[in-house]
């Protein structure tokens, strides 16, 4: 979650005044301070290869672009977002949703609305290509080859390692083809030291340690009744995507080693999703050239079968807005008598004070502190 005070947080559950700002760039210069909106919000999914994402409702026609360099056009026009609230005092205190590449505006040149939407700048590498094969030859650690390709795009861009102790490993040579991927590259590199990437709110491509529900702090807790932020919740419980094994494989066609692989199981005899228990045994499979010996395809295959065996839990709350929140964040929610952590999914935050506050939940476990 983003730093705030607790002031904000307590606000949060007692009436309040919202504020909500969309400023319109092009080419790192400011167009329009405040766009004048009607409608919008934003939704922070970790499971998306564009981590934010942004719906706006502009009702003045006038903002519908007719030129190149209009503020709404989509020849790199970007919206930075922030919502938070106002005290009675009359300051404010908030916090940024993130920086959204415009993409298709539309609507009736006389009586409008606008509409839009826009995506956080994954989507800049989404788009780029590699136009030659690529390599990470000569580039000796994880965060240096994730630069490395960013920054071959966007060379201005931003790129911090938040991993615990700033984990740094050394990285592997493998070689992507010409038309492949460049953020799912990137990606690779991150899944290859157990961790992920993704563009956070202040437009920053960060690298953090993949969440656990087991070890990592709430960072909110959803509760019911008086001075609680809970409205509604529901839970849908499924076997899909969970396994209790992991086969690890790499293969390195750019080096000289040969194929390794590792297999890590699910052998607690007490666990419910045990290998060979009632359950049964169900593999996944993953693979990466990044992964060239034995002890890294077993450290890939152990991380991957935490999650594997995680109970398919789909929880989903409705509950009042938190703009701090962060995909990955861990939630500690109590209803129908149970105090439990889940990992928070996604999420939607409404730019005005009517829209829906939306969170998915996934896992679940029960919080006994």
């Amino acid at each position: 979650m983003q730093t705030v005070t607790p002031l904000f947080l307590e606000t949060l559950t007692t009436s309040h005044a919202m504020v909500a700002n969309v400023e319109a760039f092009y080419a790192g210069s400011s167009t329009v301070l405040d766009l004048p909106f009607t409608d919008g919000s934003v939704t922070v999914d970790r499971k998306s290869k564009t981590r934010r994402s942004l719906s706006l409702t502009v009702a003045d026609p006038s903002y519908l672009p007719w030129a190149e360099l209009d503020p709404l056009a989509v020849y790199g026009q970007q919206l930075v977002v922030s919502r938070g609230i106002r005290y009675p005092n009359g300051t404010t205190e908030v916090v940024p949703l993130g920086t959204f590449r415009i993409d298709e505006p539309q609507g009736d040149v006389r009586m409008g609305p606008v509409t839009l939407t826009g995506k956080s700048m994954e989507c800049a590498l989404i788009d780029d290509k590699f136009e030659v094969p690529t390599s990470t030859r000569g580039l000796s650690n994880c965060v240096d080859a994730m630069t490395f390709l960013i920054q071959q795009t966007l060379p201005t861009a931003a790129i911090v390692n938040l991993t615990a102790g700033a984990r740094n490993p050394s990285c592997a040579i493998v070689t992507w083809d010409a038309g492949a991927d460049r953020w799912d590259a990137v990606t690779q590199i991150a899944t290859s030291m157990q961790a992920e990437i993704y563009v956070d709110a202040l437009n920053r491509f960060v690298i953090v340690d993949i969440p656990n529900v087991l070890s990592s702090p709430a960072a909110w807790d959803v509760a019911e009744g008086e001075g609680g932020a809970l409205i509604s919740s529901g839970r849908q419980m499924s076997r899909t995507a969970v396994y209790n094994a992991v086969v690890a494989s790499g293969e390195n066609t750019a080096g000289t080693t040969p194929p390794v692989s590792a297999v890590a199981r699910d052998t607690d005899p007490s666990s419910p999703t045990r290998w060979g228990g009632p359950f049964g045994k169900v593999t996944k499979r993953i693979s990466s050239g990044l992964w060239t010996t034995v002890s890294a395809c077993t450290a890939a295959a152990n991380s991957a079968l935490f999650d594997a065996i995680a109970p398919n839990v789909q929880t989903s709350v409705d509950s009042l807005p938190n703009p701090a929140l962060e995909a990955g964040d861990v939630i500690r929610v109590t209803h129908v008598g149970r105090k439990e952590l889940y990992l928070l999914q996604s999420l939607t935050i409404p730019l005005t004070a009517t829209g829906d506050f939306s969170m998915s939940l996934q896992g679940g476990k029960e919080d006994t502190s």
